[in-house]
């Protein structure tokens, strides 16, 4: 006879995404024995609270849905912002045009510091709708917050959309533009829960919408002018987020940004992107933001396979280690080594649990849906999306990236707390976090060419579960 009892074994619900082609499976059959390898939870110590999980709302991508059936657009909204799907928390838009609009736009093209023609009917024909039908779909709901990729032209002292800063007589007007930008959306029914002050404030190359700021330029307007304008007009509740982009400048910017109690008074967190590396998710990094600013949101804000072509229909590419990113062509010398071809797949799973294991408490995606071409991108910029579609042929594809992105949005929710997890296969990847209802979200990746079985324990109780090479599984606990 056996020692172990019905009590002893943890009641779980295992879903598994991998090479060998399982989405989102859920598996019933578990070894009858397993390797010594143990993954132990503690959820008596605690880490951050999660914000959510989520993508961006583009203008490409609303194109792109309203070219689709009425029968594919709804899949795919639901797909992303159904309680059976995704169940997107958290997400982005973009304030005036970027890259990944059909054309450069702005919503005060005329020079006027008061901006009375402020209007952001550009938004009204795709973006606007995309977003208010997500809500429509949302039954918990879903936080947006905005980022500009550039003033308007006339605001900055090269007269471009591209590069150039933003002439000091024009900060208040500005901050105008975002009071007025939350004004607008909140007329359309769309209520703003943040904003990040700049895209990418260092700059693209100078190829598409940018804007440059160093850190003390940006928090001497977020300081000066953007905070107190929103404070003075009850928009306080805004949530301001610095810096937004990649993290290896984090120690600069937030040395700055949280240099004193004025610096940091408006700053209500820190935005960063993945581009910097196809591996590293810059651990000490994260780690050295957290301890610059304990009580302040850590979130990234922008992540996608870029400078790719989509695989239409190709779960074996987005598995395999072909991909390659914009430094693998462009990056000096001294940082080649940071842009290795990588698996799509990998780069997501360990990106996401490496920042939530190091106090990144929100995670969004950049396009939710782009084309077989990887736009529309008025600079032909194309990137990847998790879901693909062929509006010619009304066709649409699931990427495995779309099965990764839910392994954790569906069932880490906001409000959750990281929890301690100690496990002793180095080969694997584990977070987990514990839910408001008092669930336990595990979430395991094993990027190796072999299946592995762990021994997962919860106090007294434990349950033996194999993952086969190659996948990701989440590991729900009902305590």
């Amino acid at each position: 006879m056996s020692a172990c009892t019905d009590k002893d074994i943890l009641e779980v619900a295992v879903y598994e995404t991998s090479a060998s082609g399982n989405q989102l499976k859920k598996i019933e059959e578990f070894p009858s024995s397993v390797s010594k390898d143990r993954i132990l939870l503690n959820p008596e110590k605690s880490y951050q609270t999660i914000t959510g999980f989520g993508g961006a709302f583009t203008e490409a991508s609303a194109y792109l849905l309203n070219k689709l059936s009425k029968e594919n657009r709804a899949k795919i909204m639901e797909a992303y912002f159904g309680k059976e799907g995704a169940n997107y928390s958290l997400t982005r838009t973009h304030i005036n045009s970027c890259d990944f609009s059909l054309s450069q736009y702005s919503y005060a093209p005329t020079e006027d510091k008061e901006l009375k023609d402020f209007s952001v009917d550009e938004d009204l024909d795709d973006l606007i709708p995309m977003i208010k039908e997500a809500m429509t779909v949302s039954e918990e709901g879903f936080k947006i917050f905005a980022s500009p990729w550039t003033a308007p032209p006339w605001m900055k002292d090269n007269k471009h959309w591209v590069g150039g800063k933003l002439l000091p007589e024009y900060y208040d007007t500005w901050a105008l533009f975002f009071s007025k930008y939350i004004d607008a959306y909140h007329e359309q029914g769309i209520p703003i829960w943040g904003l990040t002050v700049e895209n990418e404030p260092h700059g693209n190359g100078d190829n598409w919408e940018s804007m440059h700021f160093t850190p003390e330029e940006m928090t001497d307007f977020v300081q000066n002018h953007l905070g107190p304008k929103l404070e003075k007009e009850g928009k306080g509740g805004i949530k301001i987020l610095g810096y937004d982009q990649n993290r290896e400048g984090l120690k600069e910017w937030v040395d700055v940004m949280y240099e004193n109690k004025a610096s940091s008074r408006y700053y209500h967190g820190t935005a960063i992107h993945w581009y910097e590396s196809t591996y590293d998710y810059f651990p000490e990094a994260l780690q050295y933001a957290h301890k610059k600013a304990p009580n302040k949101y850590l979130i990234q804000t922008e992540a996608c396979v870029d400078a790719e072509v989509p695989h239409w229909r190709d779960d074996a590419w987005y598995w395999s280690k072909e991909a390659t990113d914009w430094g693998w062509d462009w990056a000096p010398e001294d940082k080649k080594h940071l842009h290795p071809k990588y698996v799509p797949v990998y780069r997501y799973a360990r990106d996401i649990i490496g920042c939530l294991n190091n106090w990144v408490d929100g995670w969004v995606d950049w396009n939710m849906v782009l084309d077989r071409q990887g736009g529309p991108n008025w600079f032909k910029n194309w990137c990847v999306a998790p879901v693909i579609v062929d509006p010619d042929t009304d066709e649409v594809y699931f990427t495995p990236l779309y099965y990764t992105m839910v392994h954790f949005s569906k069932y880490i929710r906001p409000e959750a707390k990281i929890i301690e997890v100690n496990h002793s296969d180095s080969e694997i990847m584990v977070t987990a976090a514990k839910n408001l209802n008092g669930s336990i979200t595990v979430i395991v990746f094993n990027p190796t060419a072999k299946s592995k079985q762990f021994s997962l324990i919860l106090d007294e109780k434990s349950k033996d579960i194999s993952i086969n090479a190659q996948a990701i599984q989440t590991i729900v606990i009902k305590t």
